[in-house]
């Protein structure tokens, strides 16, 4: 099993979702994080005054799934997420060793 982590701009979260759904992920978490990347933030101006503003709003979107729904997965992803503009985000894949079910004591991929 693998965590594949989704880092979007938050107006795609639910386009990202519905894909992802579409192709059969059955569940997800979706969380509001603060970041920058090769952007390096942008400048604002509030009152006259002009600063940097180097954590940007984006939504990191978590899912596990099996070995096999990983390709899939990174590339529904990137393909929804794509807007072609600096900053779209990243996708990272991570393995797992184990995952159990609170409720029932279920391991492994019963346990997804």
């Amino acid at each position: 099993m693998k965590k594949v982590e989704i880092i979007v701009r938050p107006f795609k979260l639910d386009e990202v979702k519905s894909a992802l759904s579409a192709i059969g992920v059955k569940g997800m978490t979706a969380s509001e994080v603060k970041g920058f990347g090769r952007q390096g933030g942008h400048k604002e101006v509030y009152r006259g005054a002009e600063y940097q503003v180097d954590f940007l709003p984006k939504v990191k979107i978590e899912v596990v799934v099996e070995d096999d729904l990983v390709p899939e997965v990174v590339d529904t992803a990137r393909k929804t997420a794509a807007t072609g503009q600096v900053g779209d985000g990243k996708i990272f894949v991570i393995p797992v060793d184990e995952v159990v079910r609170i409720r029932t004591g279920e391991t492994g991929e019963q346990a997804v």
